[in-house]
């Protein structure tokens, strides 16, 4: 155990790497490192929307450090039986269209980058449906009606917009939202990755922040306070040194070339706590240069309490770069508990679950495939609120089915107008100016449809509810001798026995379907008990559409919620413009409001052909996608 130095009033607690660690007590703030940012009132932001067309930079100078998707070849997964699929029945109540590209890119006059994947965070309250995908959200009420406009997550956190067109200034980039609304104490609790930016020329600096955001009523248009938590690990602002692998010739606006990051946040919470786990990366470098390239999950513990009060400095512990045996941690996903449904159980207990897999750059694992999973625990959590603060983090090795990396995802065939640009060699902007000459400067191309970003294996979002921890994740399949992206799902009983530790995988099983791939899960447990997964269908049957699957069983069920429309049709999945890796998903979402679950799922909600993309304004297709891209989200209710 390590104690911060003694600042002011409040905990900032650094729990050494191992597979107990406990905090100790609180009585030291985190020198700045978390602390209040102001307020906002959402109903007086101004949704302002931008013009269509193309603007020079489209996408944000330098690169995220981003692990979604794997590096390795995909194994050979477990052959399964398909789900059955039927026809939605009586427990879908509602299911509407959420954000898309187009509210993202316009938004904030236009001053917004062009981003793929989304990324999608939901929550749900009393009367109201949040949604943020990178890098705007809304507010809906429950009947799918817009309460607020498309703002983006630049003005709700209070930044200069992201890019000021045509040239600058810049402000901050903001990527993985993740939102939760806790009944307890009747807040919405939004969160996000923030990445500064030179304000002269875009280079991402190094410093970075999870900002949040908490509701003061159970209104979410109404007034949220802000805070902002430095997780750049470098020993500036307040922040340790993992001493992450530094860009050696720093160019100009990169003010902390040792920089990590606190890449793909995800938030939890018991009675006491809201969790927040990070994967931290090297910002700048891959290991390469005699630092760390990947020092593992960071683990963050926040007093609930205090950020509703709205407390200047809120209690705060931290568990850095904890192993799961002889592995590195990674996506340590923490519980959300229905209201009220928390473990009271040693002192107040929080859950966790994280894969051991990945994809060898991170765990360490370069295993072909696994059969063991992690199953985490903080408990005496309900010290959170004291001035002591004396949490303990446990974990332990569990046996579960077999997973590996999954495929790419295949789409069924239709119109992809920015593929058919690149590849014009027709005079469609006059005598030797094909489309992809005229738009980006490019001779015609050869882009084929795109196959679709399927994660790897990291564990997805993880509940707890009457007794058990219930998580899933990507993994290879095979399918009527087809190999295939699928779901391995788990259900964690998680046992003490004389305070010691005995998570067990009490049930399992996989999603697969032929001909087609169930990627991006997300699982949510409704009060009846019945257990029910978001995904995204897509495949030789399918455009990329919205599902739920209820796991009943070996047998579970498979429901189209939406159809989609036409094929993914983004820059990121064009070999010339884009890489031609097509990002999708990263993670959906399930809330839990009560009897009635609500899921999110990136979906293809528009189609449209070359010349109807052609027609001005270039692009827009009718106001319905962009240049660039044409991705966009499902909100779906049940009741189950």
């Amino acid at each position: 155990m390590r104690r911060s130095r003694s600042i002011a009033a409040v905990g900032l607690l650094l729990a050494a790497a191992g597979t107990v660690a406990e905090s100790g007590s609180a009585g030291a703030a985190g020198g700045g490192r978390l602390i209040s940012s102001g307020s906002v009132t959402v109903s007086t932001l101004p949704g302002l929307e931008g013009v269509d067309g193309l603007a020079n930079p489209e996408f944000p100078v330098g690169t995220e450090a981003e692990g979604a998707g794997g590096g390795t070849t995909p194994s050979a997964g477990k052959s399964v039986d398909p789900a059955k699929v039927v026809a939605a029945g009586a427990e879908l109540k509602r299911t509407f269209a959420g954000l898309n590209h187009r509210n993202n890119r316009l938004a904030n006059g236009g001053n917004q980058f062009s981003l793929e994947p989304p990324d999608q965070a939901l929550c749900v309250g009393p009367n109201h449906v949040v949604e943020a995908v990178n890098d705007v959200f809304r507010v809906f009420a429950k009947d799918g009606t817009p309460a607020t406009g498309v703002l983006s997550l630049n003005q709700f956190f209070g930044y200069a917009p992201v890019i000021v067109r045509p040239n600058g200034p810049f402000g901050p980039f903001i990527t993985d939202p993740v939102c939760h609304y806790d009944a307890d104490t009747g807040r919405y609790f939004l969160v996000v990755l923030t990445l500064d930016q030179d304000a002269a020329n875009g280079q991402f600096t190094g410093t970075n922040h999870l900002d949040i955001g908490v509701s003061q009523t159970s209104d979410p248009t109404g007034a949220w306070t802000r805070y902002s938590l430095a997780v750049q690990n470098d020993g500036t602002g307040g922040t340790p040194n993992h001493h992450c692998d530094p860009e050696v010739t720093p160019p100009a606006g990169m003010t902390n070339p040792s920089a990590c990051i606190g890449d793909y946040p995800h938030i939890g919470a018991d009675a006491t706590g809201i969790y927040l786990t990070t994967n931290e990366y090297s910002f700048f470098s891959d290991g390469s240069n005699g630092g760390a390239g990947y020092t593992g999950s960071q683990i963050y513990a926040i007093s609930k309490r205090h950020l509703a009060a709205g407390a200047a400095a809120p209690n705060l512990v931290v568990f850095e770069s904890p192993k799961l045996g002889p592995f590195n941690s990674f996506t340590v996903w923490p519980a959300i508990s229905p209201g009220g449904g928390a473990s009271t159980a040693n002192g107040g207990t929080e859950y966790f679950l994280s894969s051991t897999l990945g994809d060898g750059s991170e765990t360490g694992n370069t295993a072909a495939s696994e059969k063991r999973i992690g199953a985490w625990a903080i408990t005496n959590t309900a010290s959170l609120d004291s001035a002591a603060p004396a949490l303990k983090l446990t974990n332990k090795l569990i046996n579960a089915d077999k997973y590996a990396l999954p495929p790419k995802a295949t789409q069924k065939p239709g119109d992809s107008p920015l593929r058919d640009c690149l590849n014009d060699t027709a005079d469609t902007f006059g005598p030797g100016v094909p489309c992809g000459a005229a738009l980006f400067g490019l001779p015609p191309q050869n882009e084929t449809l795109s196959t679709l970003d399927s994660s790897d294996t990291r564990m997805q979002q993880v509940v707890y509810a009457n007794g058990m921890v219930w998580g899933s994740l990507g993994t290879a399949i095979t399918v009527k001798d087809r190999p295939l992206a699928g779901v391995l799902w788990v259900g964690v009983q998680p046992t003490w026995d004389g305070g010691k530790f005995k998570p067990e995988t009490k049930k399992s099983g996989y999603v697969g379907l032929k001909d087609n791939s169930v990627t991006y899960p997300a699982i949510g447990v409704s009060s009846s008990g019945k257990v029910v997964m978001a995904a995204t269908v897509s495949g030789d049957n399918h455009y990329p559409s919205a599902a739920y699957v209820v796991l009943n069983g070996s047998k579970p069920t498979l429901t189209i919620a939406s159809e989609g429309v036409g094929p993914t049709d983004g820059f990121s999945g064009t070999v010339s413009v884009g890489g031609g890796r097509t990002r999708w998903g990263d993670y959906g979402a399930v809330a839990m409001d009560g009897a009635t679950l609500w899921l999110a799922s990136e979906s293809i909600e528009q189609t449209c052909n070359f010349s109807q993309w052609l027609a001005s304004p270039i692009g827009s297709c009718g106001g319905t996608r962009t240049t660039l891209a044409n991705w966009g989200t499902r909100i779906t209710a049940l009741q189950l």
